[in-house]
């Protein structure tokens, strides 16, 4: 799914979270960025190595916006962080441990993980075999499953639609709790 949905997601499912107990917008802030960060952390190596070597913003630029077997070259070194950190943010055995150490030390599950593991758990549906599969149990497998391309256009219709109802949905919801 596109960063835009996975944060509007977010948002509304911190909203109705909102609704049964209320949330400090720190909290909803962390949330909605660890709902989109995922799809943007991979792209820190290439940044960095237009930033500070020889590669151009033509290559981070096609990079982020490109087709599976489109993308342009990349130093090996370069390819390979940013796949594995790609993988990394996708993975639910990470995310699994990242939550666990965190309820560890702080004693109660911290509700801005719910961003994260909103984007992986969509993920896992919206991509499809051919279109960026969702290693999802990586360290353990690169595989992932083939689910439907976030980028078919019936779909990416359908999916702003419902964001679009929900939205509407939400906004009634508060009419009727606060007047108008």
């Amino acid at each position: 799914m596109d960063i835009l949905a996975h944060t509007l997601w977010a948002a509304a499912g911190a909203a109705v979270v909102h609704r049964r107990r209320a949330l400090a917008r720190g909290t909803v802030a962390t949330a909605l960025v660890l709902a989109a960060v995922p799809d943007v952390v991979h792209l820190v190596p290439i940044v960095a190595w237009w930033a500070f070597g020889d590669g151009t913003f033509a290559a981070v630029r096609g990079y982020a916006l490109a087709a599976p077997g489109q993308e342009p070259w990349l130093p090996p070194l370069i390819q390979l962080l940013s796949h594995h950190l790609h993988c990394v943010m996708h993975s639910a055995p990470i995310a699994t441990a990242v939550t666990a150490l965190l309820w560890a030390v702080r004693r109660a599950f911290w509700l801005p993980l719910l961003g994260w593991w909103s984007h992986i758990v969509i993920d896992v549906f919206t991509h499809s075999a051919d279109y960026y599969a969702v290693p999802v149990l990586y360290p353990f497998t690169e595989r992932g499953f083939d689910g439907i391309a976030w980028t078919t256009p019936w779909f990416m219709v359908a999916n702003y639609a419902a964001l679009a109802a929900v939205g509407v949905w939400l906004l009634a919801g508060r009419r009727r709790r606060h007047g108008p």
